[in-house]
């Protein structure tokens, strides 16, 4: 089953619907938090902050967009109300923690230095994604005509992937080696992600 054919069965279904929402807003307040963890007390920038400020807008968005499906649902992140919890869960730690390491070999850094190219290369790779991801799933409620839109989303996504390349230009002149590096290692946990997903759906759609 490939993403756009997940989406639909989830789409097909409101209470599966609000627990994909859910998840997705789960995972944009991690990156959110991910992001403000990696901030430097003294030198973290403009970008940087609004970067974290949005992700935790879509977050809350998402959130939001729960009582176009119904009442009360999906009041936590409680692994109930998630869709493939585990993988969900873990998908940008695991990419932090694979990235870190990466990183610690090839280039020998530590420290705030580690964090920094970590959330740059970890949120380069995840706009990748997301540039990929949401504009999908927005196909998928269209030609479903649900209320749940996106739109608003995609658009800030595409502002932030701009905003990494421009950071990634002035890290390193080796920065698509590294860059391509993070792609790679995330493109192996969405995969595993995206298993997870198909798995528990097949149980869950009628």
């Amino acid at each position: 089953m490939d993403t756009q054919a997940i989406f639909s069965a989830i789409v097909s279904q409101p209470k599966l619907h609000a627990r994909w929402l859910n998840t997705l807003s789960l995972m944009e307040n991690t990156g959110a938090r991910k992001i403000s963890a990696s901030e430097d007390t003294e030198t973290v920038t403009y970008i940087i902050l609004k970067h974290a400020a949005e992700e935790h807008r879509h977050a809350f968005y998402l959130k939001k967009q729960l009582e176009k499906l119904g009442e009360n649902l999906c009041p936590t992140y409680a692994q109930q109300y998630l869709l493939a919890p585990r993988e969900s869960r873990f998908y940008l730690n695991r990419l932090d923690v694979e990235v870190c390491r990466y990183l610690k070999v090839e280039l020998g850094l530590k420290g705030k230095e580690l964090r920094f190219a970590a959330y740059l290369l970890v949120t380069y790779a995840i706009e990748v994604r997301a540039d990929e991801l949401y504009p999908i799933y927005q196909e998928v409620l269209t030609e479903a005509e649900s209320k749940v839109n996106v739109k608003s989303i995609i658009l800030e996504e595409e502002g932030h992937l701009e905003e990494m390349l421009n950071q990634l230009h002035h890290f390193s002149p080796d920065w698509e080696k590294h860059a391509a590096k993070a792609v790679s290692i995330e493109a192996g946990l969405y995969a595993n992600w995206l298993k997870g997903l198909e798995k528990e759906i097949s149980v869950l759609v009628d």
